[in-house]
């Protein structure tokens, strides 16, 4: 019997393809299936040409506007759980129905059939070609072979002209050949996150309640607990819902008024849903501190660059002050950290306190090995103990 060779896409040679096809214009939110090939599009393209952007629809927005002052094509990138994101910009903005705006999808396919992955992935994973079905927009398999890349790519340009529509190629895992970033030429900060996050962890009360963000804080916030001997019944990891863990926070805090509640938050999931901010500074939350962990990038689906990364002109201490929060701390080394966690505790939310730190985790780092729903669960019955 012959033996059979895996195929795997060359980042270069997909890019080479995409432009070959007249698509030059990129965006969207990176995905750990994309990572290489996103990787690829931030070393090789030129920055008017390339926007990563806040959320998944933001990105639908930008290439419509990208078609209209050009009339071409763009790419739009994105991980599947981002799909919601994009709904409403292209059914109410990009379909044949409506302006009508070509474009091309690029999703990562997470929670693929048969494939073993996290919950909220495995949800996702099975709505996603159901969800693209019911959108009316056309899809197939990204191949990991050149050949039927190209294949796949005319099929999506031959749909772009004839139906003036979206049309969506879906990534497997494991489709490219890596590819990295260049790495940075020097480190800004200190700390890690996860020193950061444990000078954050070592500063709070046994009745504080913390909310995690998506991605790797998470995973570094359950392992801190793993590693003091503690349960993990006062936290809330946000395994998906990337953005939201602020407003979540928000709805503890507004009916625990006895708690202090923790937002530990990253830049590119602050930044993915910021409107929150608002509705947490118009309001008197006195024991909801929000505290942003800015590496300036989006860590845990290949180390691209967020707009939080430009320290010398982006600041989230300006907008929460412009959103209503009552005050706000940057922190940067560990005596810094540890001081600002007392003032935070102490003062009156809604507060913000920024760390800035670098990007990068341990090559060890586990996973929660408590579920979702026990997650829940644990939270729950704390949060009705003193109340």
């Amino acid at each position: 019997m012959p033996e059979l060779i895996r195929d795997f896409l060359d980042p270069a040679d997909f890019y080479k393809a995409v432009k070959n096809v007249g698509i030059d214009f990129f965006c969207g939110v990176p995905d750990s299936l994309l990572k290489d090939f996103c990787a690829y599009v931030t070393s090789h393209t030129p920055s008017s040409n390339h926007v990563i952007t806040a959320n998944e629809g933001a990105a639908i927005a930008l290439a419509s506007g990208y078609h209209l002052a050009t009339g071409r094509c763009g790419m739009v990138y994105l991980q599947n759980s981002g799909l919601g994101n994009t709904v409403n910009p292209l059914m109410s903005m990009a379909m044949p129905g409506v302006y009508s705006v070509p474009m091309l999808l690029l999703v990562g396919w997470r929670g693929e059939p048969g494939k073993r992955d996290e919950p909220q992935h495995m949800v996702q994973g099975q709505a996603t070609p159901g969800l693209l079905a019911s959108m009316g927009i056309p899809f197939q398999v990204l191949p990991d072979y050149l050949d039927g890349a190209v294949q796949a790519l005319e099929s999506a340009r031959q749909h772009m002209i004839s139906a003036k529509g979206p049309f969506c190629l879906l990534v497997r895992r494991q489709n490219f050949l890596p590819y990295k970033l260049p790495p940075s030429e020097e480190e800004l900060f200190p700390l890690t996150r996860e020193e950061a996050l444990v000078c954050v962890a070592d500063g709070l009360d046994e009745k504080d309640v913390c909310v995690g963000t998506t991605g790797m804080l998470s995973r570094e916030l359950f392992e801190y607990r793993v590693a003091r001997r503690q349960g993990h019944e006062k936290d809330f990891y946000t395994v998906g819902s990337m953005g939201h863990a602020s407003a979540l926070a928000m709805g503890i805090a507004l009916f625990q008024p006895s708690r202090q509640v923790f937002c530990l938050d990253g830049d590119g999931a602050a930044l993915m849903h910021m409107g929150s901010m608002s509705s947490i500074g118009q309001r008197p939350i006195g024991n909801l501190k929000h505290i942003i962990f800015n590496n300036g990038a989006h860590d845990s689906v290949g180390g691209q660059p967020t707009d939080a990364a430009h320290h010398d002109r982006f600041s989230f201490a300006a907008i929460a002050k412009g959103c209503g929060y009552r005050e706000t701390f940057l922190a940067v080394t560990e005596e810094e950290i540890r001081a600002c966690v007392r003032r935070v505790r102490a003062a009156e939310g809604p507060v913000m306190l920024e760390v800035k730190c670098l990007k990068g985790a341990r090559r060890n780092l586990g996973r929660p090995t408590r579920t979702p729903v026990q997650n829940k669960a644990d939270l729950m019955h704390f949060l009705q103990i003193g109340k």
